[in-house]
């Protein structure tokens, strides 16, 4: 039998299987397509405290783009700066109850709360913002479940550190006795008190007017944000000397987290990591860091460092302040000695430690 005396049908079945084995690959690669393209869209909340012009917000945005594209646009959202969506202190509780999706959270802002995280605002540990930031997160991250339960924890990250700005010289831990002074945090406040001093409590933006109408002498601050802010409007004195840094975090409403396709939440965990810390916190580390030139500059403004008495002189008076946090820590159900071990290896491994 020819080819040509074969029937009509049996002629055409290679065509015909082969367009129906391409209409089976079809349906399979449209079945093995990221599940994103059929995702909800979500729309994000983000609430920053700081002002629209702070180097945080836009190394925010940066981070907010980046989910939108490796969502392939599912994931959008708009950024609320200048404490539009409710004041600093508030901030936790905001991310707790939805009232933002994503909040930047200073937790040194509610005294007693994160013990844990206190550890990282006790003086003299951190060296840098940038590196130390991928520290404070690689260390917080095993504490954080626990301690911000309320919360899905995205990252952890700290300014570059910060000192003193007074109305007077403050060179010697003496100098603090009588003075009333705006902490950074719960920890610096306890030093603030434990060297006789008054703590005035208020938020970065409310310590300008706080400065200029007498409540405070002096404050604790990173030094970019002393102009950001207007302190060096109110403040002359600045002691050039790594005292502190600010832990801070970055945490999500974790039911919009919950809601969230298995594809989204994949989106949203690639985007909550120790890397992502440090890239998000290096443009304000590298900002703080240039405002001490800055201030130096400035008229009227004296800029000065410790001689290694003074610094010796100081981490002494300060040490206490460690064995206080300890016992927060203990009543929290932690062993204080692993926690700090632990922060400090961090600082060590990334390279950020005095």
């Amino acid at each position: 039998m020819t080819y040509a005396s074969l029937p009509r049908s049996l002629k055409t079945f290679p065509a015909r299987k082969s367009r129906i084995l391409l209409a089976c690959a079809a349906v399979l690669a449209l079945a093995s397509m990221p599940a994103l393209a059929q995702d909800k869209a979500v729309q994000l909340k983000l609430s920053s405290w700081v002002p629209a012009q702070h180097p945080l917000n836009p190394a925010l945005q940066a981070w907010a783009d980046d989910i939108k594209k490796a969502s392939n646009g599912s994931i959008t959202a708009t950024l609320f700066p200048s404490e539009q969506l409710g004041k600093a202190f508030d901030h936790y509780d905001m991310a707790r109850d939805g009232i933002a999706d994503f909040a930047y959270v200073n937790p040194g802002y509610q005294p007693g709360r994160f013990p844990v995280m206190a550890g990282a605002s006790l003086p003299f540990l951190f060296a840098n913002g940038k590196s130390g930031s991928a520290a404070i997160d690689a260390w917080y991250r095993q504490y954080a479940a626990r301690e911000m339960k309320d919360v899905k924890f995205c990252f952890a990250f700290v300014h570059d550190p910060g000192t003193f700005h007074s109305r007077k010289k403050i060179t010697v831990p003496t100098d603090i006795k009588g003075m009333k002074v705006r902490p950074a945090t719960s920890t610096v406040g306890q030093m603030i008190t434990a060297l006789g001093g008054t703590n005035v409590q208020a938020s970065a933006p409310e310590s300008r007017d706080m400065l200029e109408r007498g409540v405070a002498d002096a404050i604790t601050f990173p030094w970019g944000s002393i102009g950001l802010f207007g302190i060096d409007k109110v403040t002359t004195f600045h002691m050039d000397s790594p005292l502190y840094v600010t832990p801070f975090v970055w945490v999500m409403n974790q039911g919009k987290y919950n809601a969230m396709s298995p594809a989204q939440k994949k989106v949203i965990d690639d985007h909550c990591t120790t890397e992502w810390a440090e890239k998000v916190a290096s443009p304000w580390a590298d900002f703080e860091f240039g405002g001490r030139a800055k201030i130096a500059a400035l008229p009227g403004h004296e800029v000065y460092k410790l001689t290694a008495e003074q610094t010796e002189a100081w981490k002494k008076a300060v040490a206490p302040g460690e064995a206080q946090w300890a016992d927060s820590v203990k009543k929290a159900g932690q062993e204080p000695k692993a926690v700090m071990d632990s922060l400090k290896a961090n600082l060590v491994k990334y390279k950020a430690a005095l």
